[in-house]
């Protein structure tokens, strides 16, 4: 009979990089912990959300998950949504654990600043998070999520990397369709390395597929673009940071063929048959690094697909407090939720952030110098990110030990409940506890294997 005295036991919701950083940590200082995570695999957006030509990275990154989860004081429960299968303040206060931590990530798309315009999902627009989810999936033979549009000439609406993601997606998918339609096999990965080469060796441009390409609207300036992340201080270091990031841009419309429109914000929609089918902009200039309105500069751009890229937030869960998009916590280095002495918000949660790249709240900056080399995003850059997630997140986690190392050991009756209760929400999704079989039973099939 295992022995349950003498023990703490940590909830985390949440098993991507933060989440399993967490749970990693926690574990091999001979805490118990149980990882609770809403999908069936514990990926987060390493899986739904970086663009599946990242497939290199996608693999050593969720290979890392797994040996943190896959340990002896780590108990793994798959399909359990916060909020929607168990409830925060019954979690928090009534099954009895040491703490609780924070680490759903932001799923849920900053919404488009114009009035009513949700109205239209589906119909003319799309937001950028389930977007890049069918990307990342409808390739699969069992999938049967929802299906979403690619149209010629779409417009998108942001301004940061993910924004661009979304860009290469709909360039990448046009330009690939075209082409099969004048005989001509090719794929993504050959297309996201550059669609400018793949054309120039069929000795062909967009027109001549047929294809106008897609526009990418930002309210500022391509130098203004957060696509180079180095701290700027300086007058000097902030002129090398413009520059920079204009040959980021550059780079990206060089090699995937959209266009760019600058210093534009949507203020109103244009509906037709039921249907969003334009934009109204309003003009801005920058002024001391605010976006100005400029007066009766009001534009109409139509398109037959709008995709909104503007950010992503956490989703808002009953009886956590919140500030605005993000929640709300102490200002410490413990993020420890307010109104709770056990509850902790890690990563996503705490900055509002749902890029891989922008994430963290303690993830290291790419040097100018690395972006200025690449002129885009690498798997190097990628990495540095998420090793920079990883060594923030162990900084918290030893301040929250700290905390929760003085409580009081939890009595085996207590242990023995939450080994119950998490039991049956493991039998209710058929896992019986072995994870790398459970991981090889639902692994997605990928692309790269179908094209082998």
């Amino acid at each position: 009979m295992e022995n349950l005295s003498g023990h703490h036991f940590i909830a985390v919701f949440g098993g991507a990089v933060a989440g399993s950083e967490a749970a990693h940590q926690l574990a091999k200082r001979g805490f118990r912990v149980v990882v609770f995570d809403q999908n069936i695999l514990p990926y987060g957006k390493i899986e739904d959300g970086l663009p599946k030509w990242h497939e290199k990275l996608r693999d050593k990154e969720e290979a890392k998950i797994n040996e943190k989860i896959d340990d002896p004081n780590v108990r793994f429960v798959p399909g359990v949504q916060l909020g929607r299968d168990v409830d925060f303040e019954d979690v928090a206060k009534n099954w009895g654990f040491t703490a609780v931590l924070l680490a759903t990530g932001a799923w849920r798309d900053r919404p488009l600043p114009v009035a009513g315009i949700d109205d239209y999902v589906k119909k003319g627009l799309y937001y950028q998070n389930p977007y890049v989810y069918w990307f990342n999936h409808y390739h699969e033979p069992d999938y049967q999520g929802p299906s979403h549009e690619i149209k010629d000439g779409a417009a998108v609406i942001g301004g940061g990397l993910a924004s661009l993601d979304v860009v290469k997606i709909l360039m990448i998918e046009t330009v690939q369709k075209a082409l099969e339609q004048k005989g001509i096999k090719t794929n993504m990965f050959k297309l996201e390395r550059g669609i400018d080469k793949v054309l120039e060796t069929h000795n062909f441009t967009l027109g001549d597929l047929g294809l106008k390409g897609c526009t990418l609207f930002y309210r500022r300036r391509a130098i203004d673009m957060p696509l180079s992340s180095a701290p700027v201080t300086s007058p000097e270091q902030l002129v090398k940071a413009q520059a920079v990031r204009q040959k980021i841009l550059d780079n990206f419309l060089r090699k995937y063929l959209f266009k760019f429109e600058p210093c534009w914000s949507p203020v109103e929609k244009v509906i037709e048959d039921e249907r969003l089918t334009g934009l109204i902009f309003q003009k801005n200039e920058i002024i001391d690094g605010k976006v100005v309105p400029i007066p009766d500069t009001l534009k109409t751009f139509k398109a037959p697909l709008f995709i909104s890229s503007i950010g992503s937030i956490p989703e808002m869960i009953k009886g956590i407090p919140a500030n605005g998009q993000v929640f709300r916590v102490n200002r410490d280095e413990s993020c420890q939720l307010e109104g709770y002495d056990n509850v902790f918000a890690l990563g996503n949660a705490v900055t509002g952030r749902g890029n891989i790249v922008e994430s963290q709240k303690h993830s290291k900056a790419v040097s100018l110098e690395v972006m200025d080399e690449h002129l885009h995003w690498q798997e190097a850059d990628y990495q540095d990110w998420l090793r920079g997630t990883e060594s923030g997140i162990r900084d918290q986690v030893n301040v929250i030990v700290d905390r929760i190392e003085r409580k009081k050991f939890m009595p085996k009756e207590v242990i023995e409940d939450i080994l119950q209760k998490t039991e049956a929400l493991q039998r209710k999704v058929g896992y019986d506890g072995n994870y790398p079989a459970w991981v090889e039973k639902n692994l997605p099939t990928r692309l790269e294997d179908m094209l082998d």
